[in-house]
């Protein structure tokens, strides 16, 4: 990739909101006003983060604006803004930055390139329901243990606000427990989360690092989401749960009709409403490793999770965790009580360690889960 002005690409634009237009469009006209009024006000933090990426690794600014950051971030870096007259701005003021105009929920990125990632309020224009899947973009774009740095704006208000200076703009407000809670899942391990009183208004800054699990997929209408024990380290490296060989989760979706494509849960949940995460997120080479604990911690931070976004199923592939947390008596199958709101359906483990299992029976409990899904439509 070439530097400087060259190198302004674009990349999603397609993928949008209606909401994110709007706001996209105040950047695009407003783009000197806003670098003459927004001059860089954290350059500590910045550069903070800018000494904690490895020598040689590539850094991003996400929602880089006019580029007012890019001096103090270190070298080689990424600025990236969905506005393209704001990439312009920050290539036109730093030559050597690699300028990228992309949406935040449809980062161009392969797996693994980054390693580290500057958001000075950036994600606080995506949807709250939405930001679980931009973050698990970001999770994929960037290496194991590389260090990220967000803020938000505090609050519980999502949509335009009264008085904006560049009115038009769409917000999403968070308070600190659910914002910690949509990290966590999302795989970053949390360093430092704190609430600010600044300037202009109330921020939450994180600082973070991308932990070597797996994201959560998970978004608004969601019919199913799928719940596992927790990630392999196998399957955190390949970015996809239940991936290890003779494990017979996708067997079974793909055989059910749950889902079309195999082991692919950014289509799952894009296309059939399919979700998945898991109890726990600490990923290890096995199930065994976890604790009781563990497994009820996770069970409240999921619960939380069905209660915000709603499935209309969750269904626990394992028995283990649903016992450890919820029902040590529980069989397979539709459970009594409803889980956060969503009916639970709890089926036996798929991987192929476990002999008892066929992939004729998971595929079975995988139609029933459909059914139940498709009931509670009604």
């Amino acid at each position: 990739m070439e530097m400087g002005r060259a190198s302004v690409r674009s990349a999603g634009r397609e993928k949008m909101a209606a909401v994110e237009r709007e706001t996209v469009e105040v950047y695009e006209q407003q783009a000197v006003a806003w670098q003459e009024q927004r001059p860089a006000r954290f350059v500590e933090a910045a550069d903070s983060l800018g000494q904690a990426v490895q020598a040689g690794g590539v850094r991003v600014d996400l929602g880089c604006g006019a580029g007012s950051y890019l001096p103090y971030l270190g070298r080689p870096i990424v600025a990236l803004d969905a506005a393209h007259a704001m990439v312009r701005l920050a290539v036109d003021a730093t030559p050597d930055a690699w300028g990228v105009q992309a949406d935040l929920e449809a980062l161009p990125f392969r797996r693994g390139v980054l390693h580290g990632a500057w958001a000075r309020a950036s994600y606080l224009h995506v949807r709250r329901d939405r930001l679980p899947w931009a973050l698990l973009q970001l999770h994929q774009g960037l290496a194991v243990d590389a260090p990220a740095a967000f803020s938000f704006c505090y609050g519980t208000q999502e949509g335009p606000v009264a008085e904006d200076e560049f009115p038009g703009r769409f917000f999403a407000e968070w308070e600190v427990e659910p914002l910690r809670d949509v990290l966590t899942g999302a795989g970053f391990g949390i360093e430092e989360l704190t609430h600010d009183n600044a300037e202009r208004g109330e921020w939450i800054n994180v600082r973070a690092t991308r932990a070597r699990t797996l994201p959560d997929f998970v978004g608004p209408g969601m019919r199913v989401l799928i719940c596992g024990l927790n990630p392999s380290i196998h399957a955190a490296d390949r970015g996809v749960g239940f991936a290890r060989p003779g494990n017979r989760f996708w067997p079974a979706a793909l055989a059910s009709g749950l889902v079309t494509n195999d082991r692919d849960p950014m289509h799952a949940l894009r296309v059939h409403g399919v979700g998945m995460t898991d109890f726990v997120k600490r990923a290890t080479p096995n199930a065994s490793a976890l604790h009781s604990g563990e497994y009820r911690d996770g069970a409240a931070r999921l619960e939380r999770l069905v209660n915000w976004l709603q499935p209309r199923v969750v269904c626990f592939v394992g028995l283990t965790g649903w016992r450890a947390a919820v029902d040590a008596k529980a069989v397979a199958g539709l459970q009594p009580s409803t889980f956060g709101g969503a009916a639970a359906y709890v089926m036996p483990n798929t991987s192929g360690i476990n002999a008892h299992v066929t992939l004729d029976d998971a595929t079975e409990h995988l139609r029933q889960v459909q059914v139940l899904a498709d009931r509670r439509a009604g």
